[in-house]
């Protein structure tokens, strides 16, 4: 029977040593306490994986979002956070002109983004100037959890390259929670089933091995 992981809440005390510490924790006369009601975990750093919460993006991560608006210099995206994310005309990679935007990103467009900055009135700015910038054309969007997106890429990816080796789909993970595969149409229908085992399983030891036997069954 698998382990289940331990579950926290705020002002939990997890050690009495200080130790490398990730989100979800904090430090106090040299005790590490928990700061969100999560699941605890200690593999390579000590933090605590949020059970639930919007997300709330941050400098520097990749998210998928939607196009919702266009006006006179900004492409208005949805990022499934409680705050509107706006792409400058400026972070295009590439010199358009004003009246020529909706020719190169459309409303409705699914966009990968990097978070540029995100002011202190939750003004979040997005850049598409990095190399993996894409518009996502064609496939399945399925959205997710945001807590549950370490889980669904793994560690060093290695849940993620491999269920898009036994599906043979092509997938991209926002750090929002956005999912998108793209593949033959039973591939993406079997690469859905996947991630949603590892959403519903996430807190649960052995997993990489359950899902690997159940996409190997499903084939």
């Amino acid at each position: 029977m698998d382990k289940l992981a331990k579950i926290v809440i705020p002002g939990d005390l997890i050690s009495e040593k200080p130790l490398k510490i990730g989100e979800g924790v904090f430090i106090e006369d040299g005790k590490v306490y928990a700061n969100v009601y999560g699941i605890l975990d200690q593999k390579d750093r000590v933090r605590v994986i949020p059970l639930a919460g919007k997300y709330i993006p941050r400098r520097d991560d990749t998210v998928i979002g939607v196009v919702t608006e266009i006006d006179f210099s900004s492409w208005h995206v949805d990022i499934l956070s409680p705050y509107e994310a706006r792409l400058h005309i400026g972070e295009y990679p590439g010199r358009i002109d004003q009246s020529e935007m909706s020719c190169y990103i459309r409303v409705g467009d699914l966009i990968v983004a990097t978070v540029l900055d995100v002011g202190w009135t939750m003004k979040v700015d997005l850049t598409i100037r990095e190399n993996q910038f894409k518009i996502l054309r064609g496939g399945k969007l399925v959205e997710i959890s945001h807590t549950r997106v370490p889980r669904l890429i793994g560690r060093g990816g290695s849940m993620i390259s491999m269920i898009k080796r036994e599906s043979a789909c092509s997938i991209f993970v926002g750090q929002n929670g956005r999912v998108w595969i793209q593949g033959k149409p039973e591939n993406v229908r079997l690469a859905e089933r996947a991630v949603e085992m590892v959403v519903r399983e996430a807190h649960t030891s052995g997993l990489t091995n359950r899902v690997v036997e159940f996409l190997n069954a499903n084939k």
